[in-house]
């Protein structure tokens, strides 16, 4: 089911996504779906509150800096991917508030689980301790939500690359604490 409304979002966008719709697609009856989540709402919600029962963990490449161009190479790959899944959903969260909540929970989820990049910059002696995990990891992928998601500018190898950089020096210099 949560397949068909992937795809279905996908291809078609948020205005044709509609219960009938992810029906047909997956072969289940109108009902069913019905009964289990009411709207498109519920739909989306699903989606996204399944992402968060992966099993992925931030990448460790012992320095601060590689971990966050790690991380903000996956956000590129995933803002730029074809089919654009994670540009549908962001789109669609804007446009159904079950799936807006459902959003800040997977994000909040992803900054927790990327937490520990902070807290091994600290025992290394990366950054001071006390560095905010959430500002930092903010200030390190959100020049590629502002170029890719909100500009929709053409994709740039070197911009995560440079953000990642950039929030580190802020991190040296006490920018997160």
């Amino acid at each position: 089911m949560l397949d068909a409304v992937r795809a279905h979002l996908v291809e078609y966008g948020y205005d044709a996504l509609g219960i009938d719709a992810v029906a047909e697609r997956s072969g289940v009856h109108r009902t069913t779906v019905y009964r289990r989540w009411r709207d498109v709402g519920g739909l989306l919600a699903d989606l996204l509150m399944a992402a968060t029962d992966d099993d992925w963990r931030p990448p460790d490449t012992g320095t601060l800096e590689g971990d966050l161009r790690a991380v903000n190479s996956e956000v590129y790959a995933a803002l730029t991917a074809e089919p654009p899944v994670t540009m549908a959903l962001i789109a669609a969260s804007f446009r159904s508030a079950p799936a807006a909540d459902a959003l800040r929970s997977f994000w909040a989820d992803r900054y927790d689980r990327c937490a520990v990049i902070v807290r091994r910059a600290v025992r290394r002696g990366e950054i001071p301790a006390g560095s905010d995990p959430h500002r930092l990891l903010v200030a390190a992928t959100a020049p590629l939500y502002h170029e890719l998601v909100l500009l929709r500018s053409a994709p740039g190898g070197q911009l995560g690359s440079e953000a990642a950089g950039s929030a580190v020096l802020a991190a040296r210099a006490g920018a997160f604490t």
